[in-house]
């Protein structure tokens, strides 16, 4: 229970300033980061990932960001956050260049050292739901990002409350890994300040509804 205790405090003093809940509240930033949260069968988004976008979207629009990164897992057909989140943002009215997408986002460490080592970020703002911001926060600065968190979504009820829960011990393994700093898988690089598309994959032959992609805006920028 100490350890608990003392992790908890050590990712919420760290954090403490950083976190917001408005967009006029956060600074400019780089990127936006959307972390991935469930896709369901049929393709569409849970309610907490819905919000994760919509948030980044938001910051988008004001101006607060230039690029966002969707950050999730696709390591098997047929289960693609990456993709799909990527699709809501172009379908909100995000220009396909500034749309960038990591495909191993596997968990927030993940995310957060890829953001740095393949996409080159050096300042992020986190977009993802209240229980979740310290940590993933946290886990920025310590990859070397000057990272701010912009909270997002309500209660979502049960779900909401057990995320809660679990997120008590998850910031203790967060805490290691901000400290110890585990590997986790690279690939080429793709600097944030290129053409989003550049990171795109190939469409997901068993993904649950069809992908639509800008593709004039797609050939014009890997050309360039």
């Amino acid at each position: 229970m100490l350890v608990v205790a003392g992790a908890n405090a050590v990712v919420l003093a760290r954090t403490h300033g950083r976190i917001h809940s408005a967009v006029a509240d956060v600074d400019r930033a780089e990127v936006a980061i959307v972390p991935g949260a469930l896709v369901k069968p049929d393709g569409n988004m849970s309610a907490m990932l819905r919000d994760r976008i919509a948030g980044a979207v938001a910051l988008y629009r004001a101006g607060t960001v230039t690029r966002i990164l969707v950050s999730g897992d696709h390591h098997r057909l047929g289960y693609d956050e990456t993709d799909t989140m990527r699709d809501a943002v172009l379908a909100a009215g995000v220009p396909a260049e500034a749309v960038f997408t990591d495909y191993a986002g596997f968990d927030t460490w993940s995310t957060m050292q890829r953001a740095r080592q393949v996409f080159d970020v050096r300042s992020a703002v986190i977009v993802t739901q209240g229980f979740h911001a310290a940590r993933a926060v946290d886990l920025g600065l310590a990859a070397g990002i000057a990272t701010q968190g912009l909270t997002v979504g309500g209660s979502y009820g049960r779900k909401g409350r057990e995320s809660s829960v679990r997120e008590v011990l998850a910031r203790v393994k967060g805490l290691g890994e901000a400290t110890f700093r585990p590997a986790v898988v690279l690939g080429p690089e793709l600097p944030i300040t290129g053409a989003g598309p550049r990171s795109w994959g190939p469409i997901d032959p068993e993904a649950p509804l069809p992908v639509v992609r800008p593709e004039a805006s797609v050939e014009d920028a890997r050309s360039s």
